[in-house]
């Protein structure tokens, strides 16, 4: 069977994402799923080997026809671009910033031109990376920018629970001037497809108000009834099984049990803190994440995007002690999609 190639950037080199990436390419199932290439700065792999403990050794390289893809070594297209001897764990750092952003833009290129057949997205930290000088809300942004993409959409997955939201990173009060016709409808087309092209073949469609009880009839808002109502219907005049507006408390309840396939959350936090309480487990008793479980899909890109679904967990970096689980499903997916392309293309 044909594996495809996961450029799989380092993430935040202060965070835990070199850490991560080395746990996950130290078991032999991700070598039997994908040929996994890391992008970032071969020493500070280095460091994440020796902080999680793991046998590897580092192949830096300079181009993708170097690659070994051989268990026990990881290959590191090597951008030789972070200080170590001012690399912090757990630091904010303009230097650590601009060395995470220089991977992202390095993959999304290999994947542009077709030398990757999807990429991977370690953690990184937005306020290392805008005093670098990058200037932009998180990874999904940078991808729309050097795709060129302007309808796109994050999704969430953790188990059978999807999500894809309408505004991500914007404030509050502005995400909510953002909840538009056209915008919704293009989400609700978005989360349909996405269903699809992950094999759901009639997928069934939430979508979430964004006011208290959906605005309970106008009492409690007006979006619901001149926005997304009507972006609704003329979805399902499209022929896609969608329902809503729905008061979130309800639709997330329903989606867990599997009524919907997918739900469509308004802004960031409706559609994150049910999947994060899926997710996420903590152990009070060994103070530690017990468990961190999702993936990241950024939908609407000529590329493949997925992605951890957690943060740069500077309170652990550099213990040794990061869950590998987030990052294990967003490579599982992103093999997964990329199989499912190349057959595609293949017709």
């Amino acid at each position: 069977m044909y594996k495809p190639i996961l450029g799989i950037t380092m993430g935040d080199p202060t965070g835990i994402g070199p850490e991560i990436v080395a746990k996950v390419l130290s078991r032999k199932e991700t070598y039997e799923i994908c040929r996994p290439l890391v992008v970032g700065d071969a020493g500070a792999m280095k460091g994440g080997i020796e902080i999680a403990r793991v046998d590897l050794r580092v192949n830096p390289i300079s181009r993708v026809s170097e690659a070994k893809f051989r268990f026990g070594t990881m290959d590191v297209l090597d951008l030789k671009n972070v200080e170590l001897e001012k690399l912090r764990h757990g630091e904010i750092s303009p230097m650590a910033g601009k060395a995470a952003f220089e991977a992202i833009k390095k993959v999304i290129e290999l994947a542009v031109s077709g030398e990757i057949d999807a990429t991977v997205t370690a953690p990184i930290h937005k306020e290392a990376l805008n005093l670098a000088g990058y200037h932009f809300p998180g990874h999904t942004e940078i991808y729309a920018h050097f795709t060129n993409s302007e309808d796109y959409a994050m999704m969430l997955i953790v188990g059978e629970l999807r999500v894809v939201h309408v505004t991500t990173h914007l404030p509050l009060r502005k995400a909510c001037d953002m909840i538009r016709k056209d915008r919704v409808l293009k989400t609700i087309q978005l989360a349909h497809d996405a269903c699809k092209m992950l094999g759901i073949g009639s997928p069934k469609v939430g979508v979430a108000g964004l006011n208290p009880h959906a605005s309970d009839g106008g009492l409690f808002g007006w979006e619901e009834e001149r926005e997304i109502a009507p972006a609704v219907e003329e979805a399902r005049s499209y022929g896609i099984d969608v329902e809503g507006p729905i008061p979130a408390d309800t639709l997330f309840t329903k989606a867990k049990g599997g009524f919907y396939d997918i739900v469509v959350a308004m802004y960031h936090d409706q559609g994150h803190i049910p999947l994060k309480l899926e997710g996420f487990i903590w152990d009070s008793e060994m103070n530690q994440w017990k468990s961190v479980k999702g993936v990241n899909i950024t939908l609407g890109l000529p590329i493949i995007r997925t992605s951890v679904d957690h943060g740069t967990a500077f309170d652990i970096a550099g213990k040794g002690i990061a869950s590998p689980e987030s990052l294990i499903n967003a490579m599982e997916y992103a093999a997964r999609m990329a199989l499912k392309r190349r057959e595609g293309d293949r017709g």
